[in-house]
């Protein structure tokens, strides 16, 4: 056994999956099989659920009934509520928020006794998750702000009913479309830290909620979520500068600081899924009748791509999200209304053909050390 030591665990190939396929150097992802361009635009969060989970695109009586059983489980109990309640209180980050709800959740599921590789009750757990954490955030944002929480509704999608229960109104069609496709370009990516966390915890025969609870743990991290709330507040410092874009990306570069929503652990080349959220930033910005935030990201890339540097996919997120008021602090606890999907997907997927994930780490510490007695040191 090789001791030739992969920080990072950079490049080491730990497992086989037939659920999202990466090409860095070529800028290619596809889901099953299937490139994210040819259907992000077309197909609902959803059926992406459905075919990650499932393993094909759901028929229309598949999809309508699955969409009628997640929107089901939207609310939450009146005891989990109160604990969002008492979190936005407290001033809790938003993540943390999710990372104690998610685990809570379990006590009022049907399932948690479950076999932990029982696939109906897992799948029946995941639905259930995944229904319920955009009303638990919902809930947390308008709490913290001294407003009621907007109860879910079932007559919505997934994507929409979300914004609904945030800002209280229905959305017009581009905002709902727009934060749909954002979800579906953000389910599935790979061993992704978040993703891997959540692998190791469900290897180890633990349940959903504990995998789940893990992966947001891990993407609260500030190197795995959150760029695009730093590619935000760049945005925003740009415009309060009065500076030109062009002058203000070069002096920023020149001073050594770091572009954020620029490179990618995978990606040689532009993130497949900038060039997407590009398309809905603009929209954003032309129906708003305000393009300055889809200009200024565009001036930016501009100026990266001659330092061959290339978006990534938090690079237009920002200004999607911005654009369409939600606040900063959401946006990591957005990535994980999304991802929690894919890494569901993984977990099942785990369970399918279990090994207890156990890596080795190189001894490099001293050996031979005489100990001595408590009362003669």
């Amino acid at each position: 056994m090789s001791d030739e030591v992969k920080r990072g665990l950079e490049g080491v190939v730990v497992s086989e999956s037939r659920l999202s396929y990466i090409d860095g150097d070529a800028g290619e992802l596809g889901y099953r099989g299937y490139a994210i361009e040819d259907f992000a635009r077309e197909a609902t969060y959803e059926e992406v659920l459905s075919l990650l989970w499932n393993g094909e695109w759901p028929t229309r009586g598949e999809h309508d009934e699955f969409a009628a059983r997640l929107a089901a489980e939207r609310d939450l109990d009146p005891a989990v509520y109160d604990l969002i309640e008492e979190l936005a209180a407290r001033e809790e980050n938003p993540m943390a928020m999710m990372r104690t709800v998610t685990s809570a959740l379990s006590a009022y599921d049907p399932d948690a006794d479950a076999d932990p590789d029982d696939r109906e009750a897992n799948l029946a757990k995941g639905c259930r998750i995944t229904a319920k954490l955009p009303t638990a955030l919902a809930a947390f944002a308008r709490l913290r702000d001294g407003d009621d929480p907007v109860a879910p509704r079932e007559d919505l999608g997934h994507a929409a009913n979300f914004l609904y229960m945030l800002n209280g109104e229905e959305p017009d069609g581009v905002a709902a479309e727009t934060f749909d496709t954002a979800l579906v370009l953000h389910a599935d990516h790979g061993l992704n830290a978040s993703t891997f966390s959540a692998m190791v915890t469900t290897s180890t025969m633990s349940d959903l909620h504990s995998g789940v609870t893990s992966a947001i743990g891990t993407l609260a991290g500030g190197l795995h979520g959150g760029a695009n709330q730093n590619v935000m507040r760049m945005l925003k410092e740009i415009d309060e500068s009065d500076a030109d874009p062009d002058d203000w990306i070069e002096a920023a570069v020149e001073d050594g600081r770091r572009i954020p929503g620029f490179g990618h652990r995978v990606y040689n080349v532009r993130d497949p899924r900038a060039g997407i959220l590009e398309t809905y930033s603009e929209r954003l910005g032309d129906e708003a009748g305000d393009r300055k935030w889809y200009e200024y990201s565009v001036t930016i890339e501009e100026y990266m791509d001659g330092k061959g540097l290339a978006p990534n996919v938090d690079f237009y997120s920002a200004s999607m999200y911005y654009q369409m008021g939600i606040p900063m602090d959401l946006y990591t606890p957005i990535f994980a209304l999304s991802r929690v999907g894919g890494w569901i997907a993984h977990m099942l997927e785990q369970y399918e053909d279990n090994r207890l994930i156990r890596p080795r780490a190189h001894y490099v510490g001293e050996r031979g050390r005489e100990f001595v007695p408590l009362d003669e040191r």
